[in-house]
């Protein structure tokens, strides 16, 4: 089974909407091997505007003894009053509700339906996968969470712990600056290694995702192995946005600041945060782009800002909610854990008075046990979603599905033969 699915970018541009490779276009063939089963050639046709479709061909009798309403049939379900429904119990035998006509169920070879998706689908698809393939998943964030934690809890013990204390005693002005200086060098390299761990993880988990698409298990090592080409591009992407919304904020706030002007200060804020957010969605299915087409930076950001255009309202609401749900569920786990460290180990209200309770170990331990806690889960759950949303844009514009069912082995996905 040829298990890589068409990530490659077309060849062609089709407009908004448009799905190449149409039904129409393709011949008819046995019928998909994942797809429902099509209703018998001729047996029904489209109805007038308010009236019922008539039969073509007269049903089949039903056995002796047996009435309309009980005869089974060849599909499994009961006669309806123009024609078998078969196995989708609509009643003029085609698959949808009673009385309704509808398309058949979209093949779902993995996580998702291939067809376009929905917002709980996204979501569903994104935990599903988590879920499904936690062998693969979990590992790759629990350590990078764990590196990241440790790293920072270290941190805010020392470098952190010696402002406390120069604060309290009240140490000259340039060790206090020198203290300074330290923390935020070290504040500085800390997330400077946590975006590279990000980085890592969300490399390797977009080549997770892009099998449980498929309905395939990738292992940490095949991922690994498929994204490691591509992560310098990655960092590289991630770095030029990142130093793009600094130089875009310094462009907007850099008036108001030398001018002293606080009005104009703030109108370059106002104009900033919105301008930084529109970007952001823009090309937020750049890094999925950069990874499952092999592309350059630049392509990735063109490939993004293509596959957005016309929906952003929608991706930016998508993008919000998720954000938002796996904020709150980051929250449900660690404040408890950080509360109750700071109330056991901080020195009660004379630690939180002083600021030592924060940097107490015991405070430090459980509020990093439960960070690391909280990365693993989400992590997966917002580097799933973007994986998805672009599979989703994809399938909306360019027809992808019809390639992923051919990369899964769903054989004349999307004919209308028989």
């Amino acid at each position: 089974m040829n298990d890589s699915p068409g990530w490659a970018t077309p060849g062609s541009d089709p407009s908004d909407g448009e799905r190449p490779g149409a039904p129409t276009d393709r011949p008819a063939s046995d019928g998909p091997k994942w797809s429902a089963e099509q209703p018998p050639a001729g047996q029904w046709t489209s109805p007038a505007p308010g009236q019922a479709p008539p039969p073509q061909d007269p049903p089949p009798q039903p056995q002796q003894g047996q009435g309309w309403e009980q005869h089974p049939g060849q599909y499994g379900g009961q006669y309806g009053q123009y024609g078998y429904p078969g196995q989708y119990g609509g009643q003029y035998g085609y698959p949808g509700g009673p009385g309704q006509w509808g398309q058949p169920p979209a093949a779902k070879p993995g996580v998702i339906p291939l067809r376009p998706l929905g917002l709980g689908e996204i979501l569903d698809g994104a935990v599903a996968t988590m879920r499904s393939h936690w062998r693969s998943v979990l590992p790759i964030t629990l350590v990078v969470a764990t590196v990241v934690q440790v790293l920072s809890l270290l941190t805010q013990k020392y470098a952190m712990g010696d402002l406390a204390v120069a604060g309290e005693s009240g140490t000259d002005i340039d060790e206090a600056v020198n203290d300074i200086v330290v923390a935020l060098g070290a504040l500085v390299g800390i997330g400077f290694l946590a975006a590279l761990g990000g980085i890592v993880a969300t490399a390797m988990l977009t080549m997770i995702y892009s099998r449980a698409v498929l309905g395939t298990t990738s292992t940490v090592s095949a991922a690994w192995r498929e994204s490691r080409p591509q992560l310098l591009r990655l960092f590289g992407l991630t770095l030029l946005m990142g130093l793009g919304a600094i130089l875009l904020g310094a462009v907007l706030l850099a008036p108001g600041l030398i001018a002293e002007d606080p009005g104009l200060f703030a109108v370059g804020a106002i104009v900033m945060f919105p301008l930084i957010t529109w970007l952001w969605i823009k090309f937020s299915l750049a890094s999925p782009a950069l990874m499952l087409e092999r592309s350059t930076v630049f392509k990735a950001l063109g490939r993004s800002s293509k596959l957005v255009q016309g929906t952003w309202w929608r991706i930016f609401g998508i993008t919000l909610l998720t954000n938002i749900i796996t904020g709150i569920v980051s929250a449900i786990i660690v404040w408890p854990l950080t509360i109750v460290g700071m109330a056991v180990y901080g020195g009660g209200l004379a630690g939180l008075e002083d600021g030592t309770a924060s940097t107490a170990w015991g405070a430090l331990v459980l509020s990093g046990i439960g960070s690391i806690i909280a990365q693993t889960i989400v992590m997966p759950i917002l580097a799933g979603v973007t994986v998805l949303l672009y599979v989703d844009q994809r399938i909306r514009r360019e027809g992808l599905d019809l390639e992923l069912a051919r990369a899964a082995g769903i054989e004349n996905y999307g004919t209308t033969g028989g």
